[in-house]
């Protein structure tokens, strides 16, 4: 007997004479398709997105940054002026600047009784602060006005906002400007604030493997009026930092092929066993209906 190759064939064909078709059958075929069609759509969705996983580990992510950190601070003060008003630099690398004017403006408010200061200046990754304050004014005023309004806050590459331009990390939750809009408007004129911060290096890797260094930060804030033997302190706006040992991590990926595909086979796969499940089902009872109808049924 020669041998048959055929017999090897597991998807063995019903020829057409042999069967028939159902509106039961037409409906559930119909449907199927329907939601196979669905299925498959949100599955090649969510294959051309990216997703955006995070991890944390101990570690200085970027060592090419010489030791520095940049931060950008825009803060308006509406009662004090423009000449009054300075940034200066303290940490325990034994840095000490007082009136830090590089890459920084001033810009008048309030027809020049207010000001907005905007500066770009790096600092040491050790514990420090820099603070906005009349320390470094000729003359010191009487009674200065600290009240104010910060804008922005942020430390190195920018990884929010509506103006980026380079990849889009939307999906990037995070406190990278916790500061952004404190109102100290209504405080007392004449008392500090501080501003404790806690920043925690972050890395967004995207698909092409280029990474980027930004820092979120967590906030406490006080305020007060202070004294020493001498009288009242010069009032002053503080933000005081600190670095953590634990870096976040995020990193753009997208689905592997063969694991849509498997999804892909999956859905087809699965829906088609359960309606003919279905459909074998109702035809089974109808059938049986019919037979009873008949007096066929014993």
């Amino acid at each position: 007997m020669p041998f048959d190759f055929r017999r090897f064939d597991i998807y063995r064909k019903v020829p057409k004479d042999l069967t028939q078709p159902t509106y039961t059958g037409a409906i559930i075929s119909v449907c199927c398709c329907l939601f196979i069609l669905f299925l498959f759509l949100s599955e090649l969705t969510g294959f051309i997105a990216t997703e955006i996983v995070n991890e944390l580990y101990v570690d200085d992510p970027d060592k090419d940054s010489g030791g520095k950190i940049e931060v950008n601070l825009n803060i308006s003060l509406p009662n004090l002026h423009c000449e009054l008003v300075g940034l200066d630099i303290q940490d325990e690398m034994g840095r000490h600047e007082v009136g830090h004017i590089d890459n920084s403006m001033k810009i008048p408010l309030n027809n020049g009784d207010g000001c907005r200061f905007e500066g770009h200046f790096s600092i040491n990754k050790v514990p420090g602060n820099f603070h906005v304050s009349t320390h470094s004014a000729t003359a010191q005023p009487q009674n200065p006005d600290m009240t104010h309004i910060i804008h922005k806050l942020s430390f190195g590459d920018k990884l929010q906002g509506r103006d980026l331009q380079v990849v889009e990390v939307q999906n990037v939750h995070g406190a990278f400007n916790a500061l952004e809009g404190a109102d100290k408007l209504s405080s007392n004129p004449l008392a500090s604030h501080d501003y404790i911060l806690k920043i925690v290096p972050t890395v967004y890797e995207d698909m092409s493997g280029k990474q980027r260094y930004s820092y979120q930060y967590t906030v406490a804030n006080k305020e007060y009026v202070a004294y020493s033997h001498t009288g009242r302190i010069i009032p002053a706006i503080w933000f005081r930092y600190d670095l953590s040992p634990i870096t976040v991590k995020y990193t753009e990926r997208r689905q592997p092929l063969y694991r849509f595909i498997t999804s892909i086979c999956a859905i087809i796969g699965g829906t088609f066993t359960v309606a003919g499940i279905l459909d074998s089902c109702i035809f089974t009872a109808s059938e049986a209906w019919k037979k009873i109808q008949l007096g066929k049924m014993q």
